[in-house]
């Protein structure tokens, strides 16, 4: 029998963020104090994170006949994450130089502006004794406990049968760990609210709609990326942009109220899987993809740069700016899935690129916290298409299920 839908974690969720905006308007003072909730969710989904990653990693590569099926699964995701997010950051340079939403607008670079900077990156913020107990065990840890797994994993993968109940004992604690994911979960409609509440209240009500020309621009590439580049790749392999983002529409919601992609993290893996692509597969591609493959940081990074140079009129040649594509194809990898780190990468990539003032980036935080809801969706949507496009590319998707999960009714006609 199916969930009422007032049940659902999906409502629950939407209320959390209408709620949230009800109090950042009606008590911004009161709004802007409870971004600790949203924090506090986001660190608790984060501190699973390491351990679910280590035993999906360990007991995938581990169950795996053939060592060349992990080389070559993980060889093609990363030859796909480097093809994809190149092209995420041309389309974003393309249409930054075609809209030059920052042209015009003329913005003296102030000492206030690079101590507002120097404070974001530093994180000058005060302590809270709650968030603090959590453990940090994801975000730029993330890469460290993926090679930790996979040194594991082929070590008991060496010792054959002998290894086998080590193996089995693993699994049984990942089970657990989804146990503990699927507890914090109830917990993303509090989230969302903090989150929303802090935002609204912060920014102020008209900030809902002052996004600015850039907003704009950044939503409608993001969009364009989408539907545009990842719906034909898609298409290319035999599935539905549409109807792959109705099946993870859920997931997609909690990103749109936390700002996080690590914040479903632990849900997209089981999705995945549950649509066919094989464990050992979504246990690399997706950890690895939260480090490599961030579609979104990369138009974020690129429209940034260059928002930053006409804002302070900074003319750059081609030449330029196709160094700065060349810096920003390292500096956007890496950068870790949780609220603010995008904009951290933007600062790192004009501190390396040296022609743009970091300091003009402080008109840009202002508006950052919206434009982490689109970085963020566009990164989990990328890293979704790339763990079945991989798998696909491995003969590791079970094609059938991939077809009832995004189509239950056509497959459900079927069976009739």
């Amino acid at each position: 029998m199916a969930r009422r839908f007032y049940a659902t974690l999906y409502f629950r969720v939407l209320v959390g963020i209408a709620l949230g905006i009800a109090v950042g308007l009606a008590a911004p003072a009161v709004g802007a104090e409870l971004k600790p909730l949203a924090d506090g969710f986001i660190k608790l989904v984060t501190m699973t994170i390491a351990p679910l990653i280590f035993c999906t990693v360990v007991v995938g590569i581990a169950g795996m006949k053939s060592m060349k099926e992990v080389g070559k699964a993980g060889g093609l995701a990363l030859v796909y994450f480097e093809l994809v997010t190149t092209l995420a950051l041309a389309i974003g340079l393309v249409i930054v130089n075609l809209v030059a939403p920052g042209s015009g607008m003329n913005h003296a670079i102030a000492k206030a502006d690079a101590d507002a900077v120097q404070a974001i990156v530093e994180k000058k913020e005060a302590s809270n004794w709650v968030l603090d107990i959590i453990p940090e065990l994801g975000g730029k840890h993330l890469l460290s406990v993926l090679l930790v797994a996979i040194l594991f994993a082929f070590a008991l993968h060496r010792l054959g049968e002998r290894g086998k109940p080590l193996t089995d004992s693993i699994e049984r604690v990942g089970r657990v760990v989804f146990g503990v994911i699927a507890l914090i979960m109830e917990l993303a409609p509090l989230g969302a609210f903090g989150a929303m509440a802090f935002t609204v209240g912060k920014f102020g009500g008209e900030s809902l709609e002052w996004l600015g020309k850039l907003m704009a621009c950044f939503y409608a590439t993001c969009v364009v990326f989408i539907f545009g580049v990842l719906g034909t790749i898609a298409r290319a392999h035999g599935f539905s942009i549409g109807r792959f983002l109705r099946y993870i529409r859920h997931e997609l919601l909690v990103v749109l109220g936390t700002s996080s992609s690590e914040s479903v993290l632990p849900r997209m893996m089981e999705k995945l899987e549950a649509a066919g692509a094989g464990k050992p597969v979504v246990g690399l591609v997706v950890p690895a993809g939260y480090s490599f493959n961030l579609d979104g940081t990369a138009i974020y990074v690129t429209m940034g740069a260059m928002f930053a140079a006409q804002a302070s009129n900074t003319p750059l040649s081609l030449p330029q700016q196709l160094a700065l594509l060349a810096i920003a194809m390292l500096t956007s990898k890496g950068a870790a899935g949780v609220t603010g780190a995008g904009f951290v990468t933007l600062v790192a990539t004009l501190e390396a690129f040296g022609h743009i003032p970091v300091a003009s980036l402080a008109v840009i935080f202002g508006i950052d916290r919206f434009m982490s809801e689109a970085r963020a969706l566009t990164n989990v949507i990328g890293n979704g298409v790339a763990t079945l496009v991989v798998a696909r590319w491995c003969r590791d998707l079970d094609r059938d299920k991939l077809a009832a999960a995004l189509d239950p009714a056509q497959k459900q006609q079927e069976s009739r």
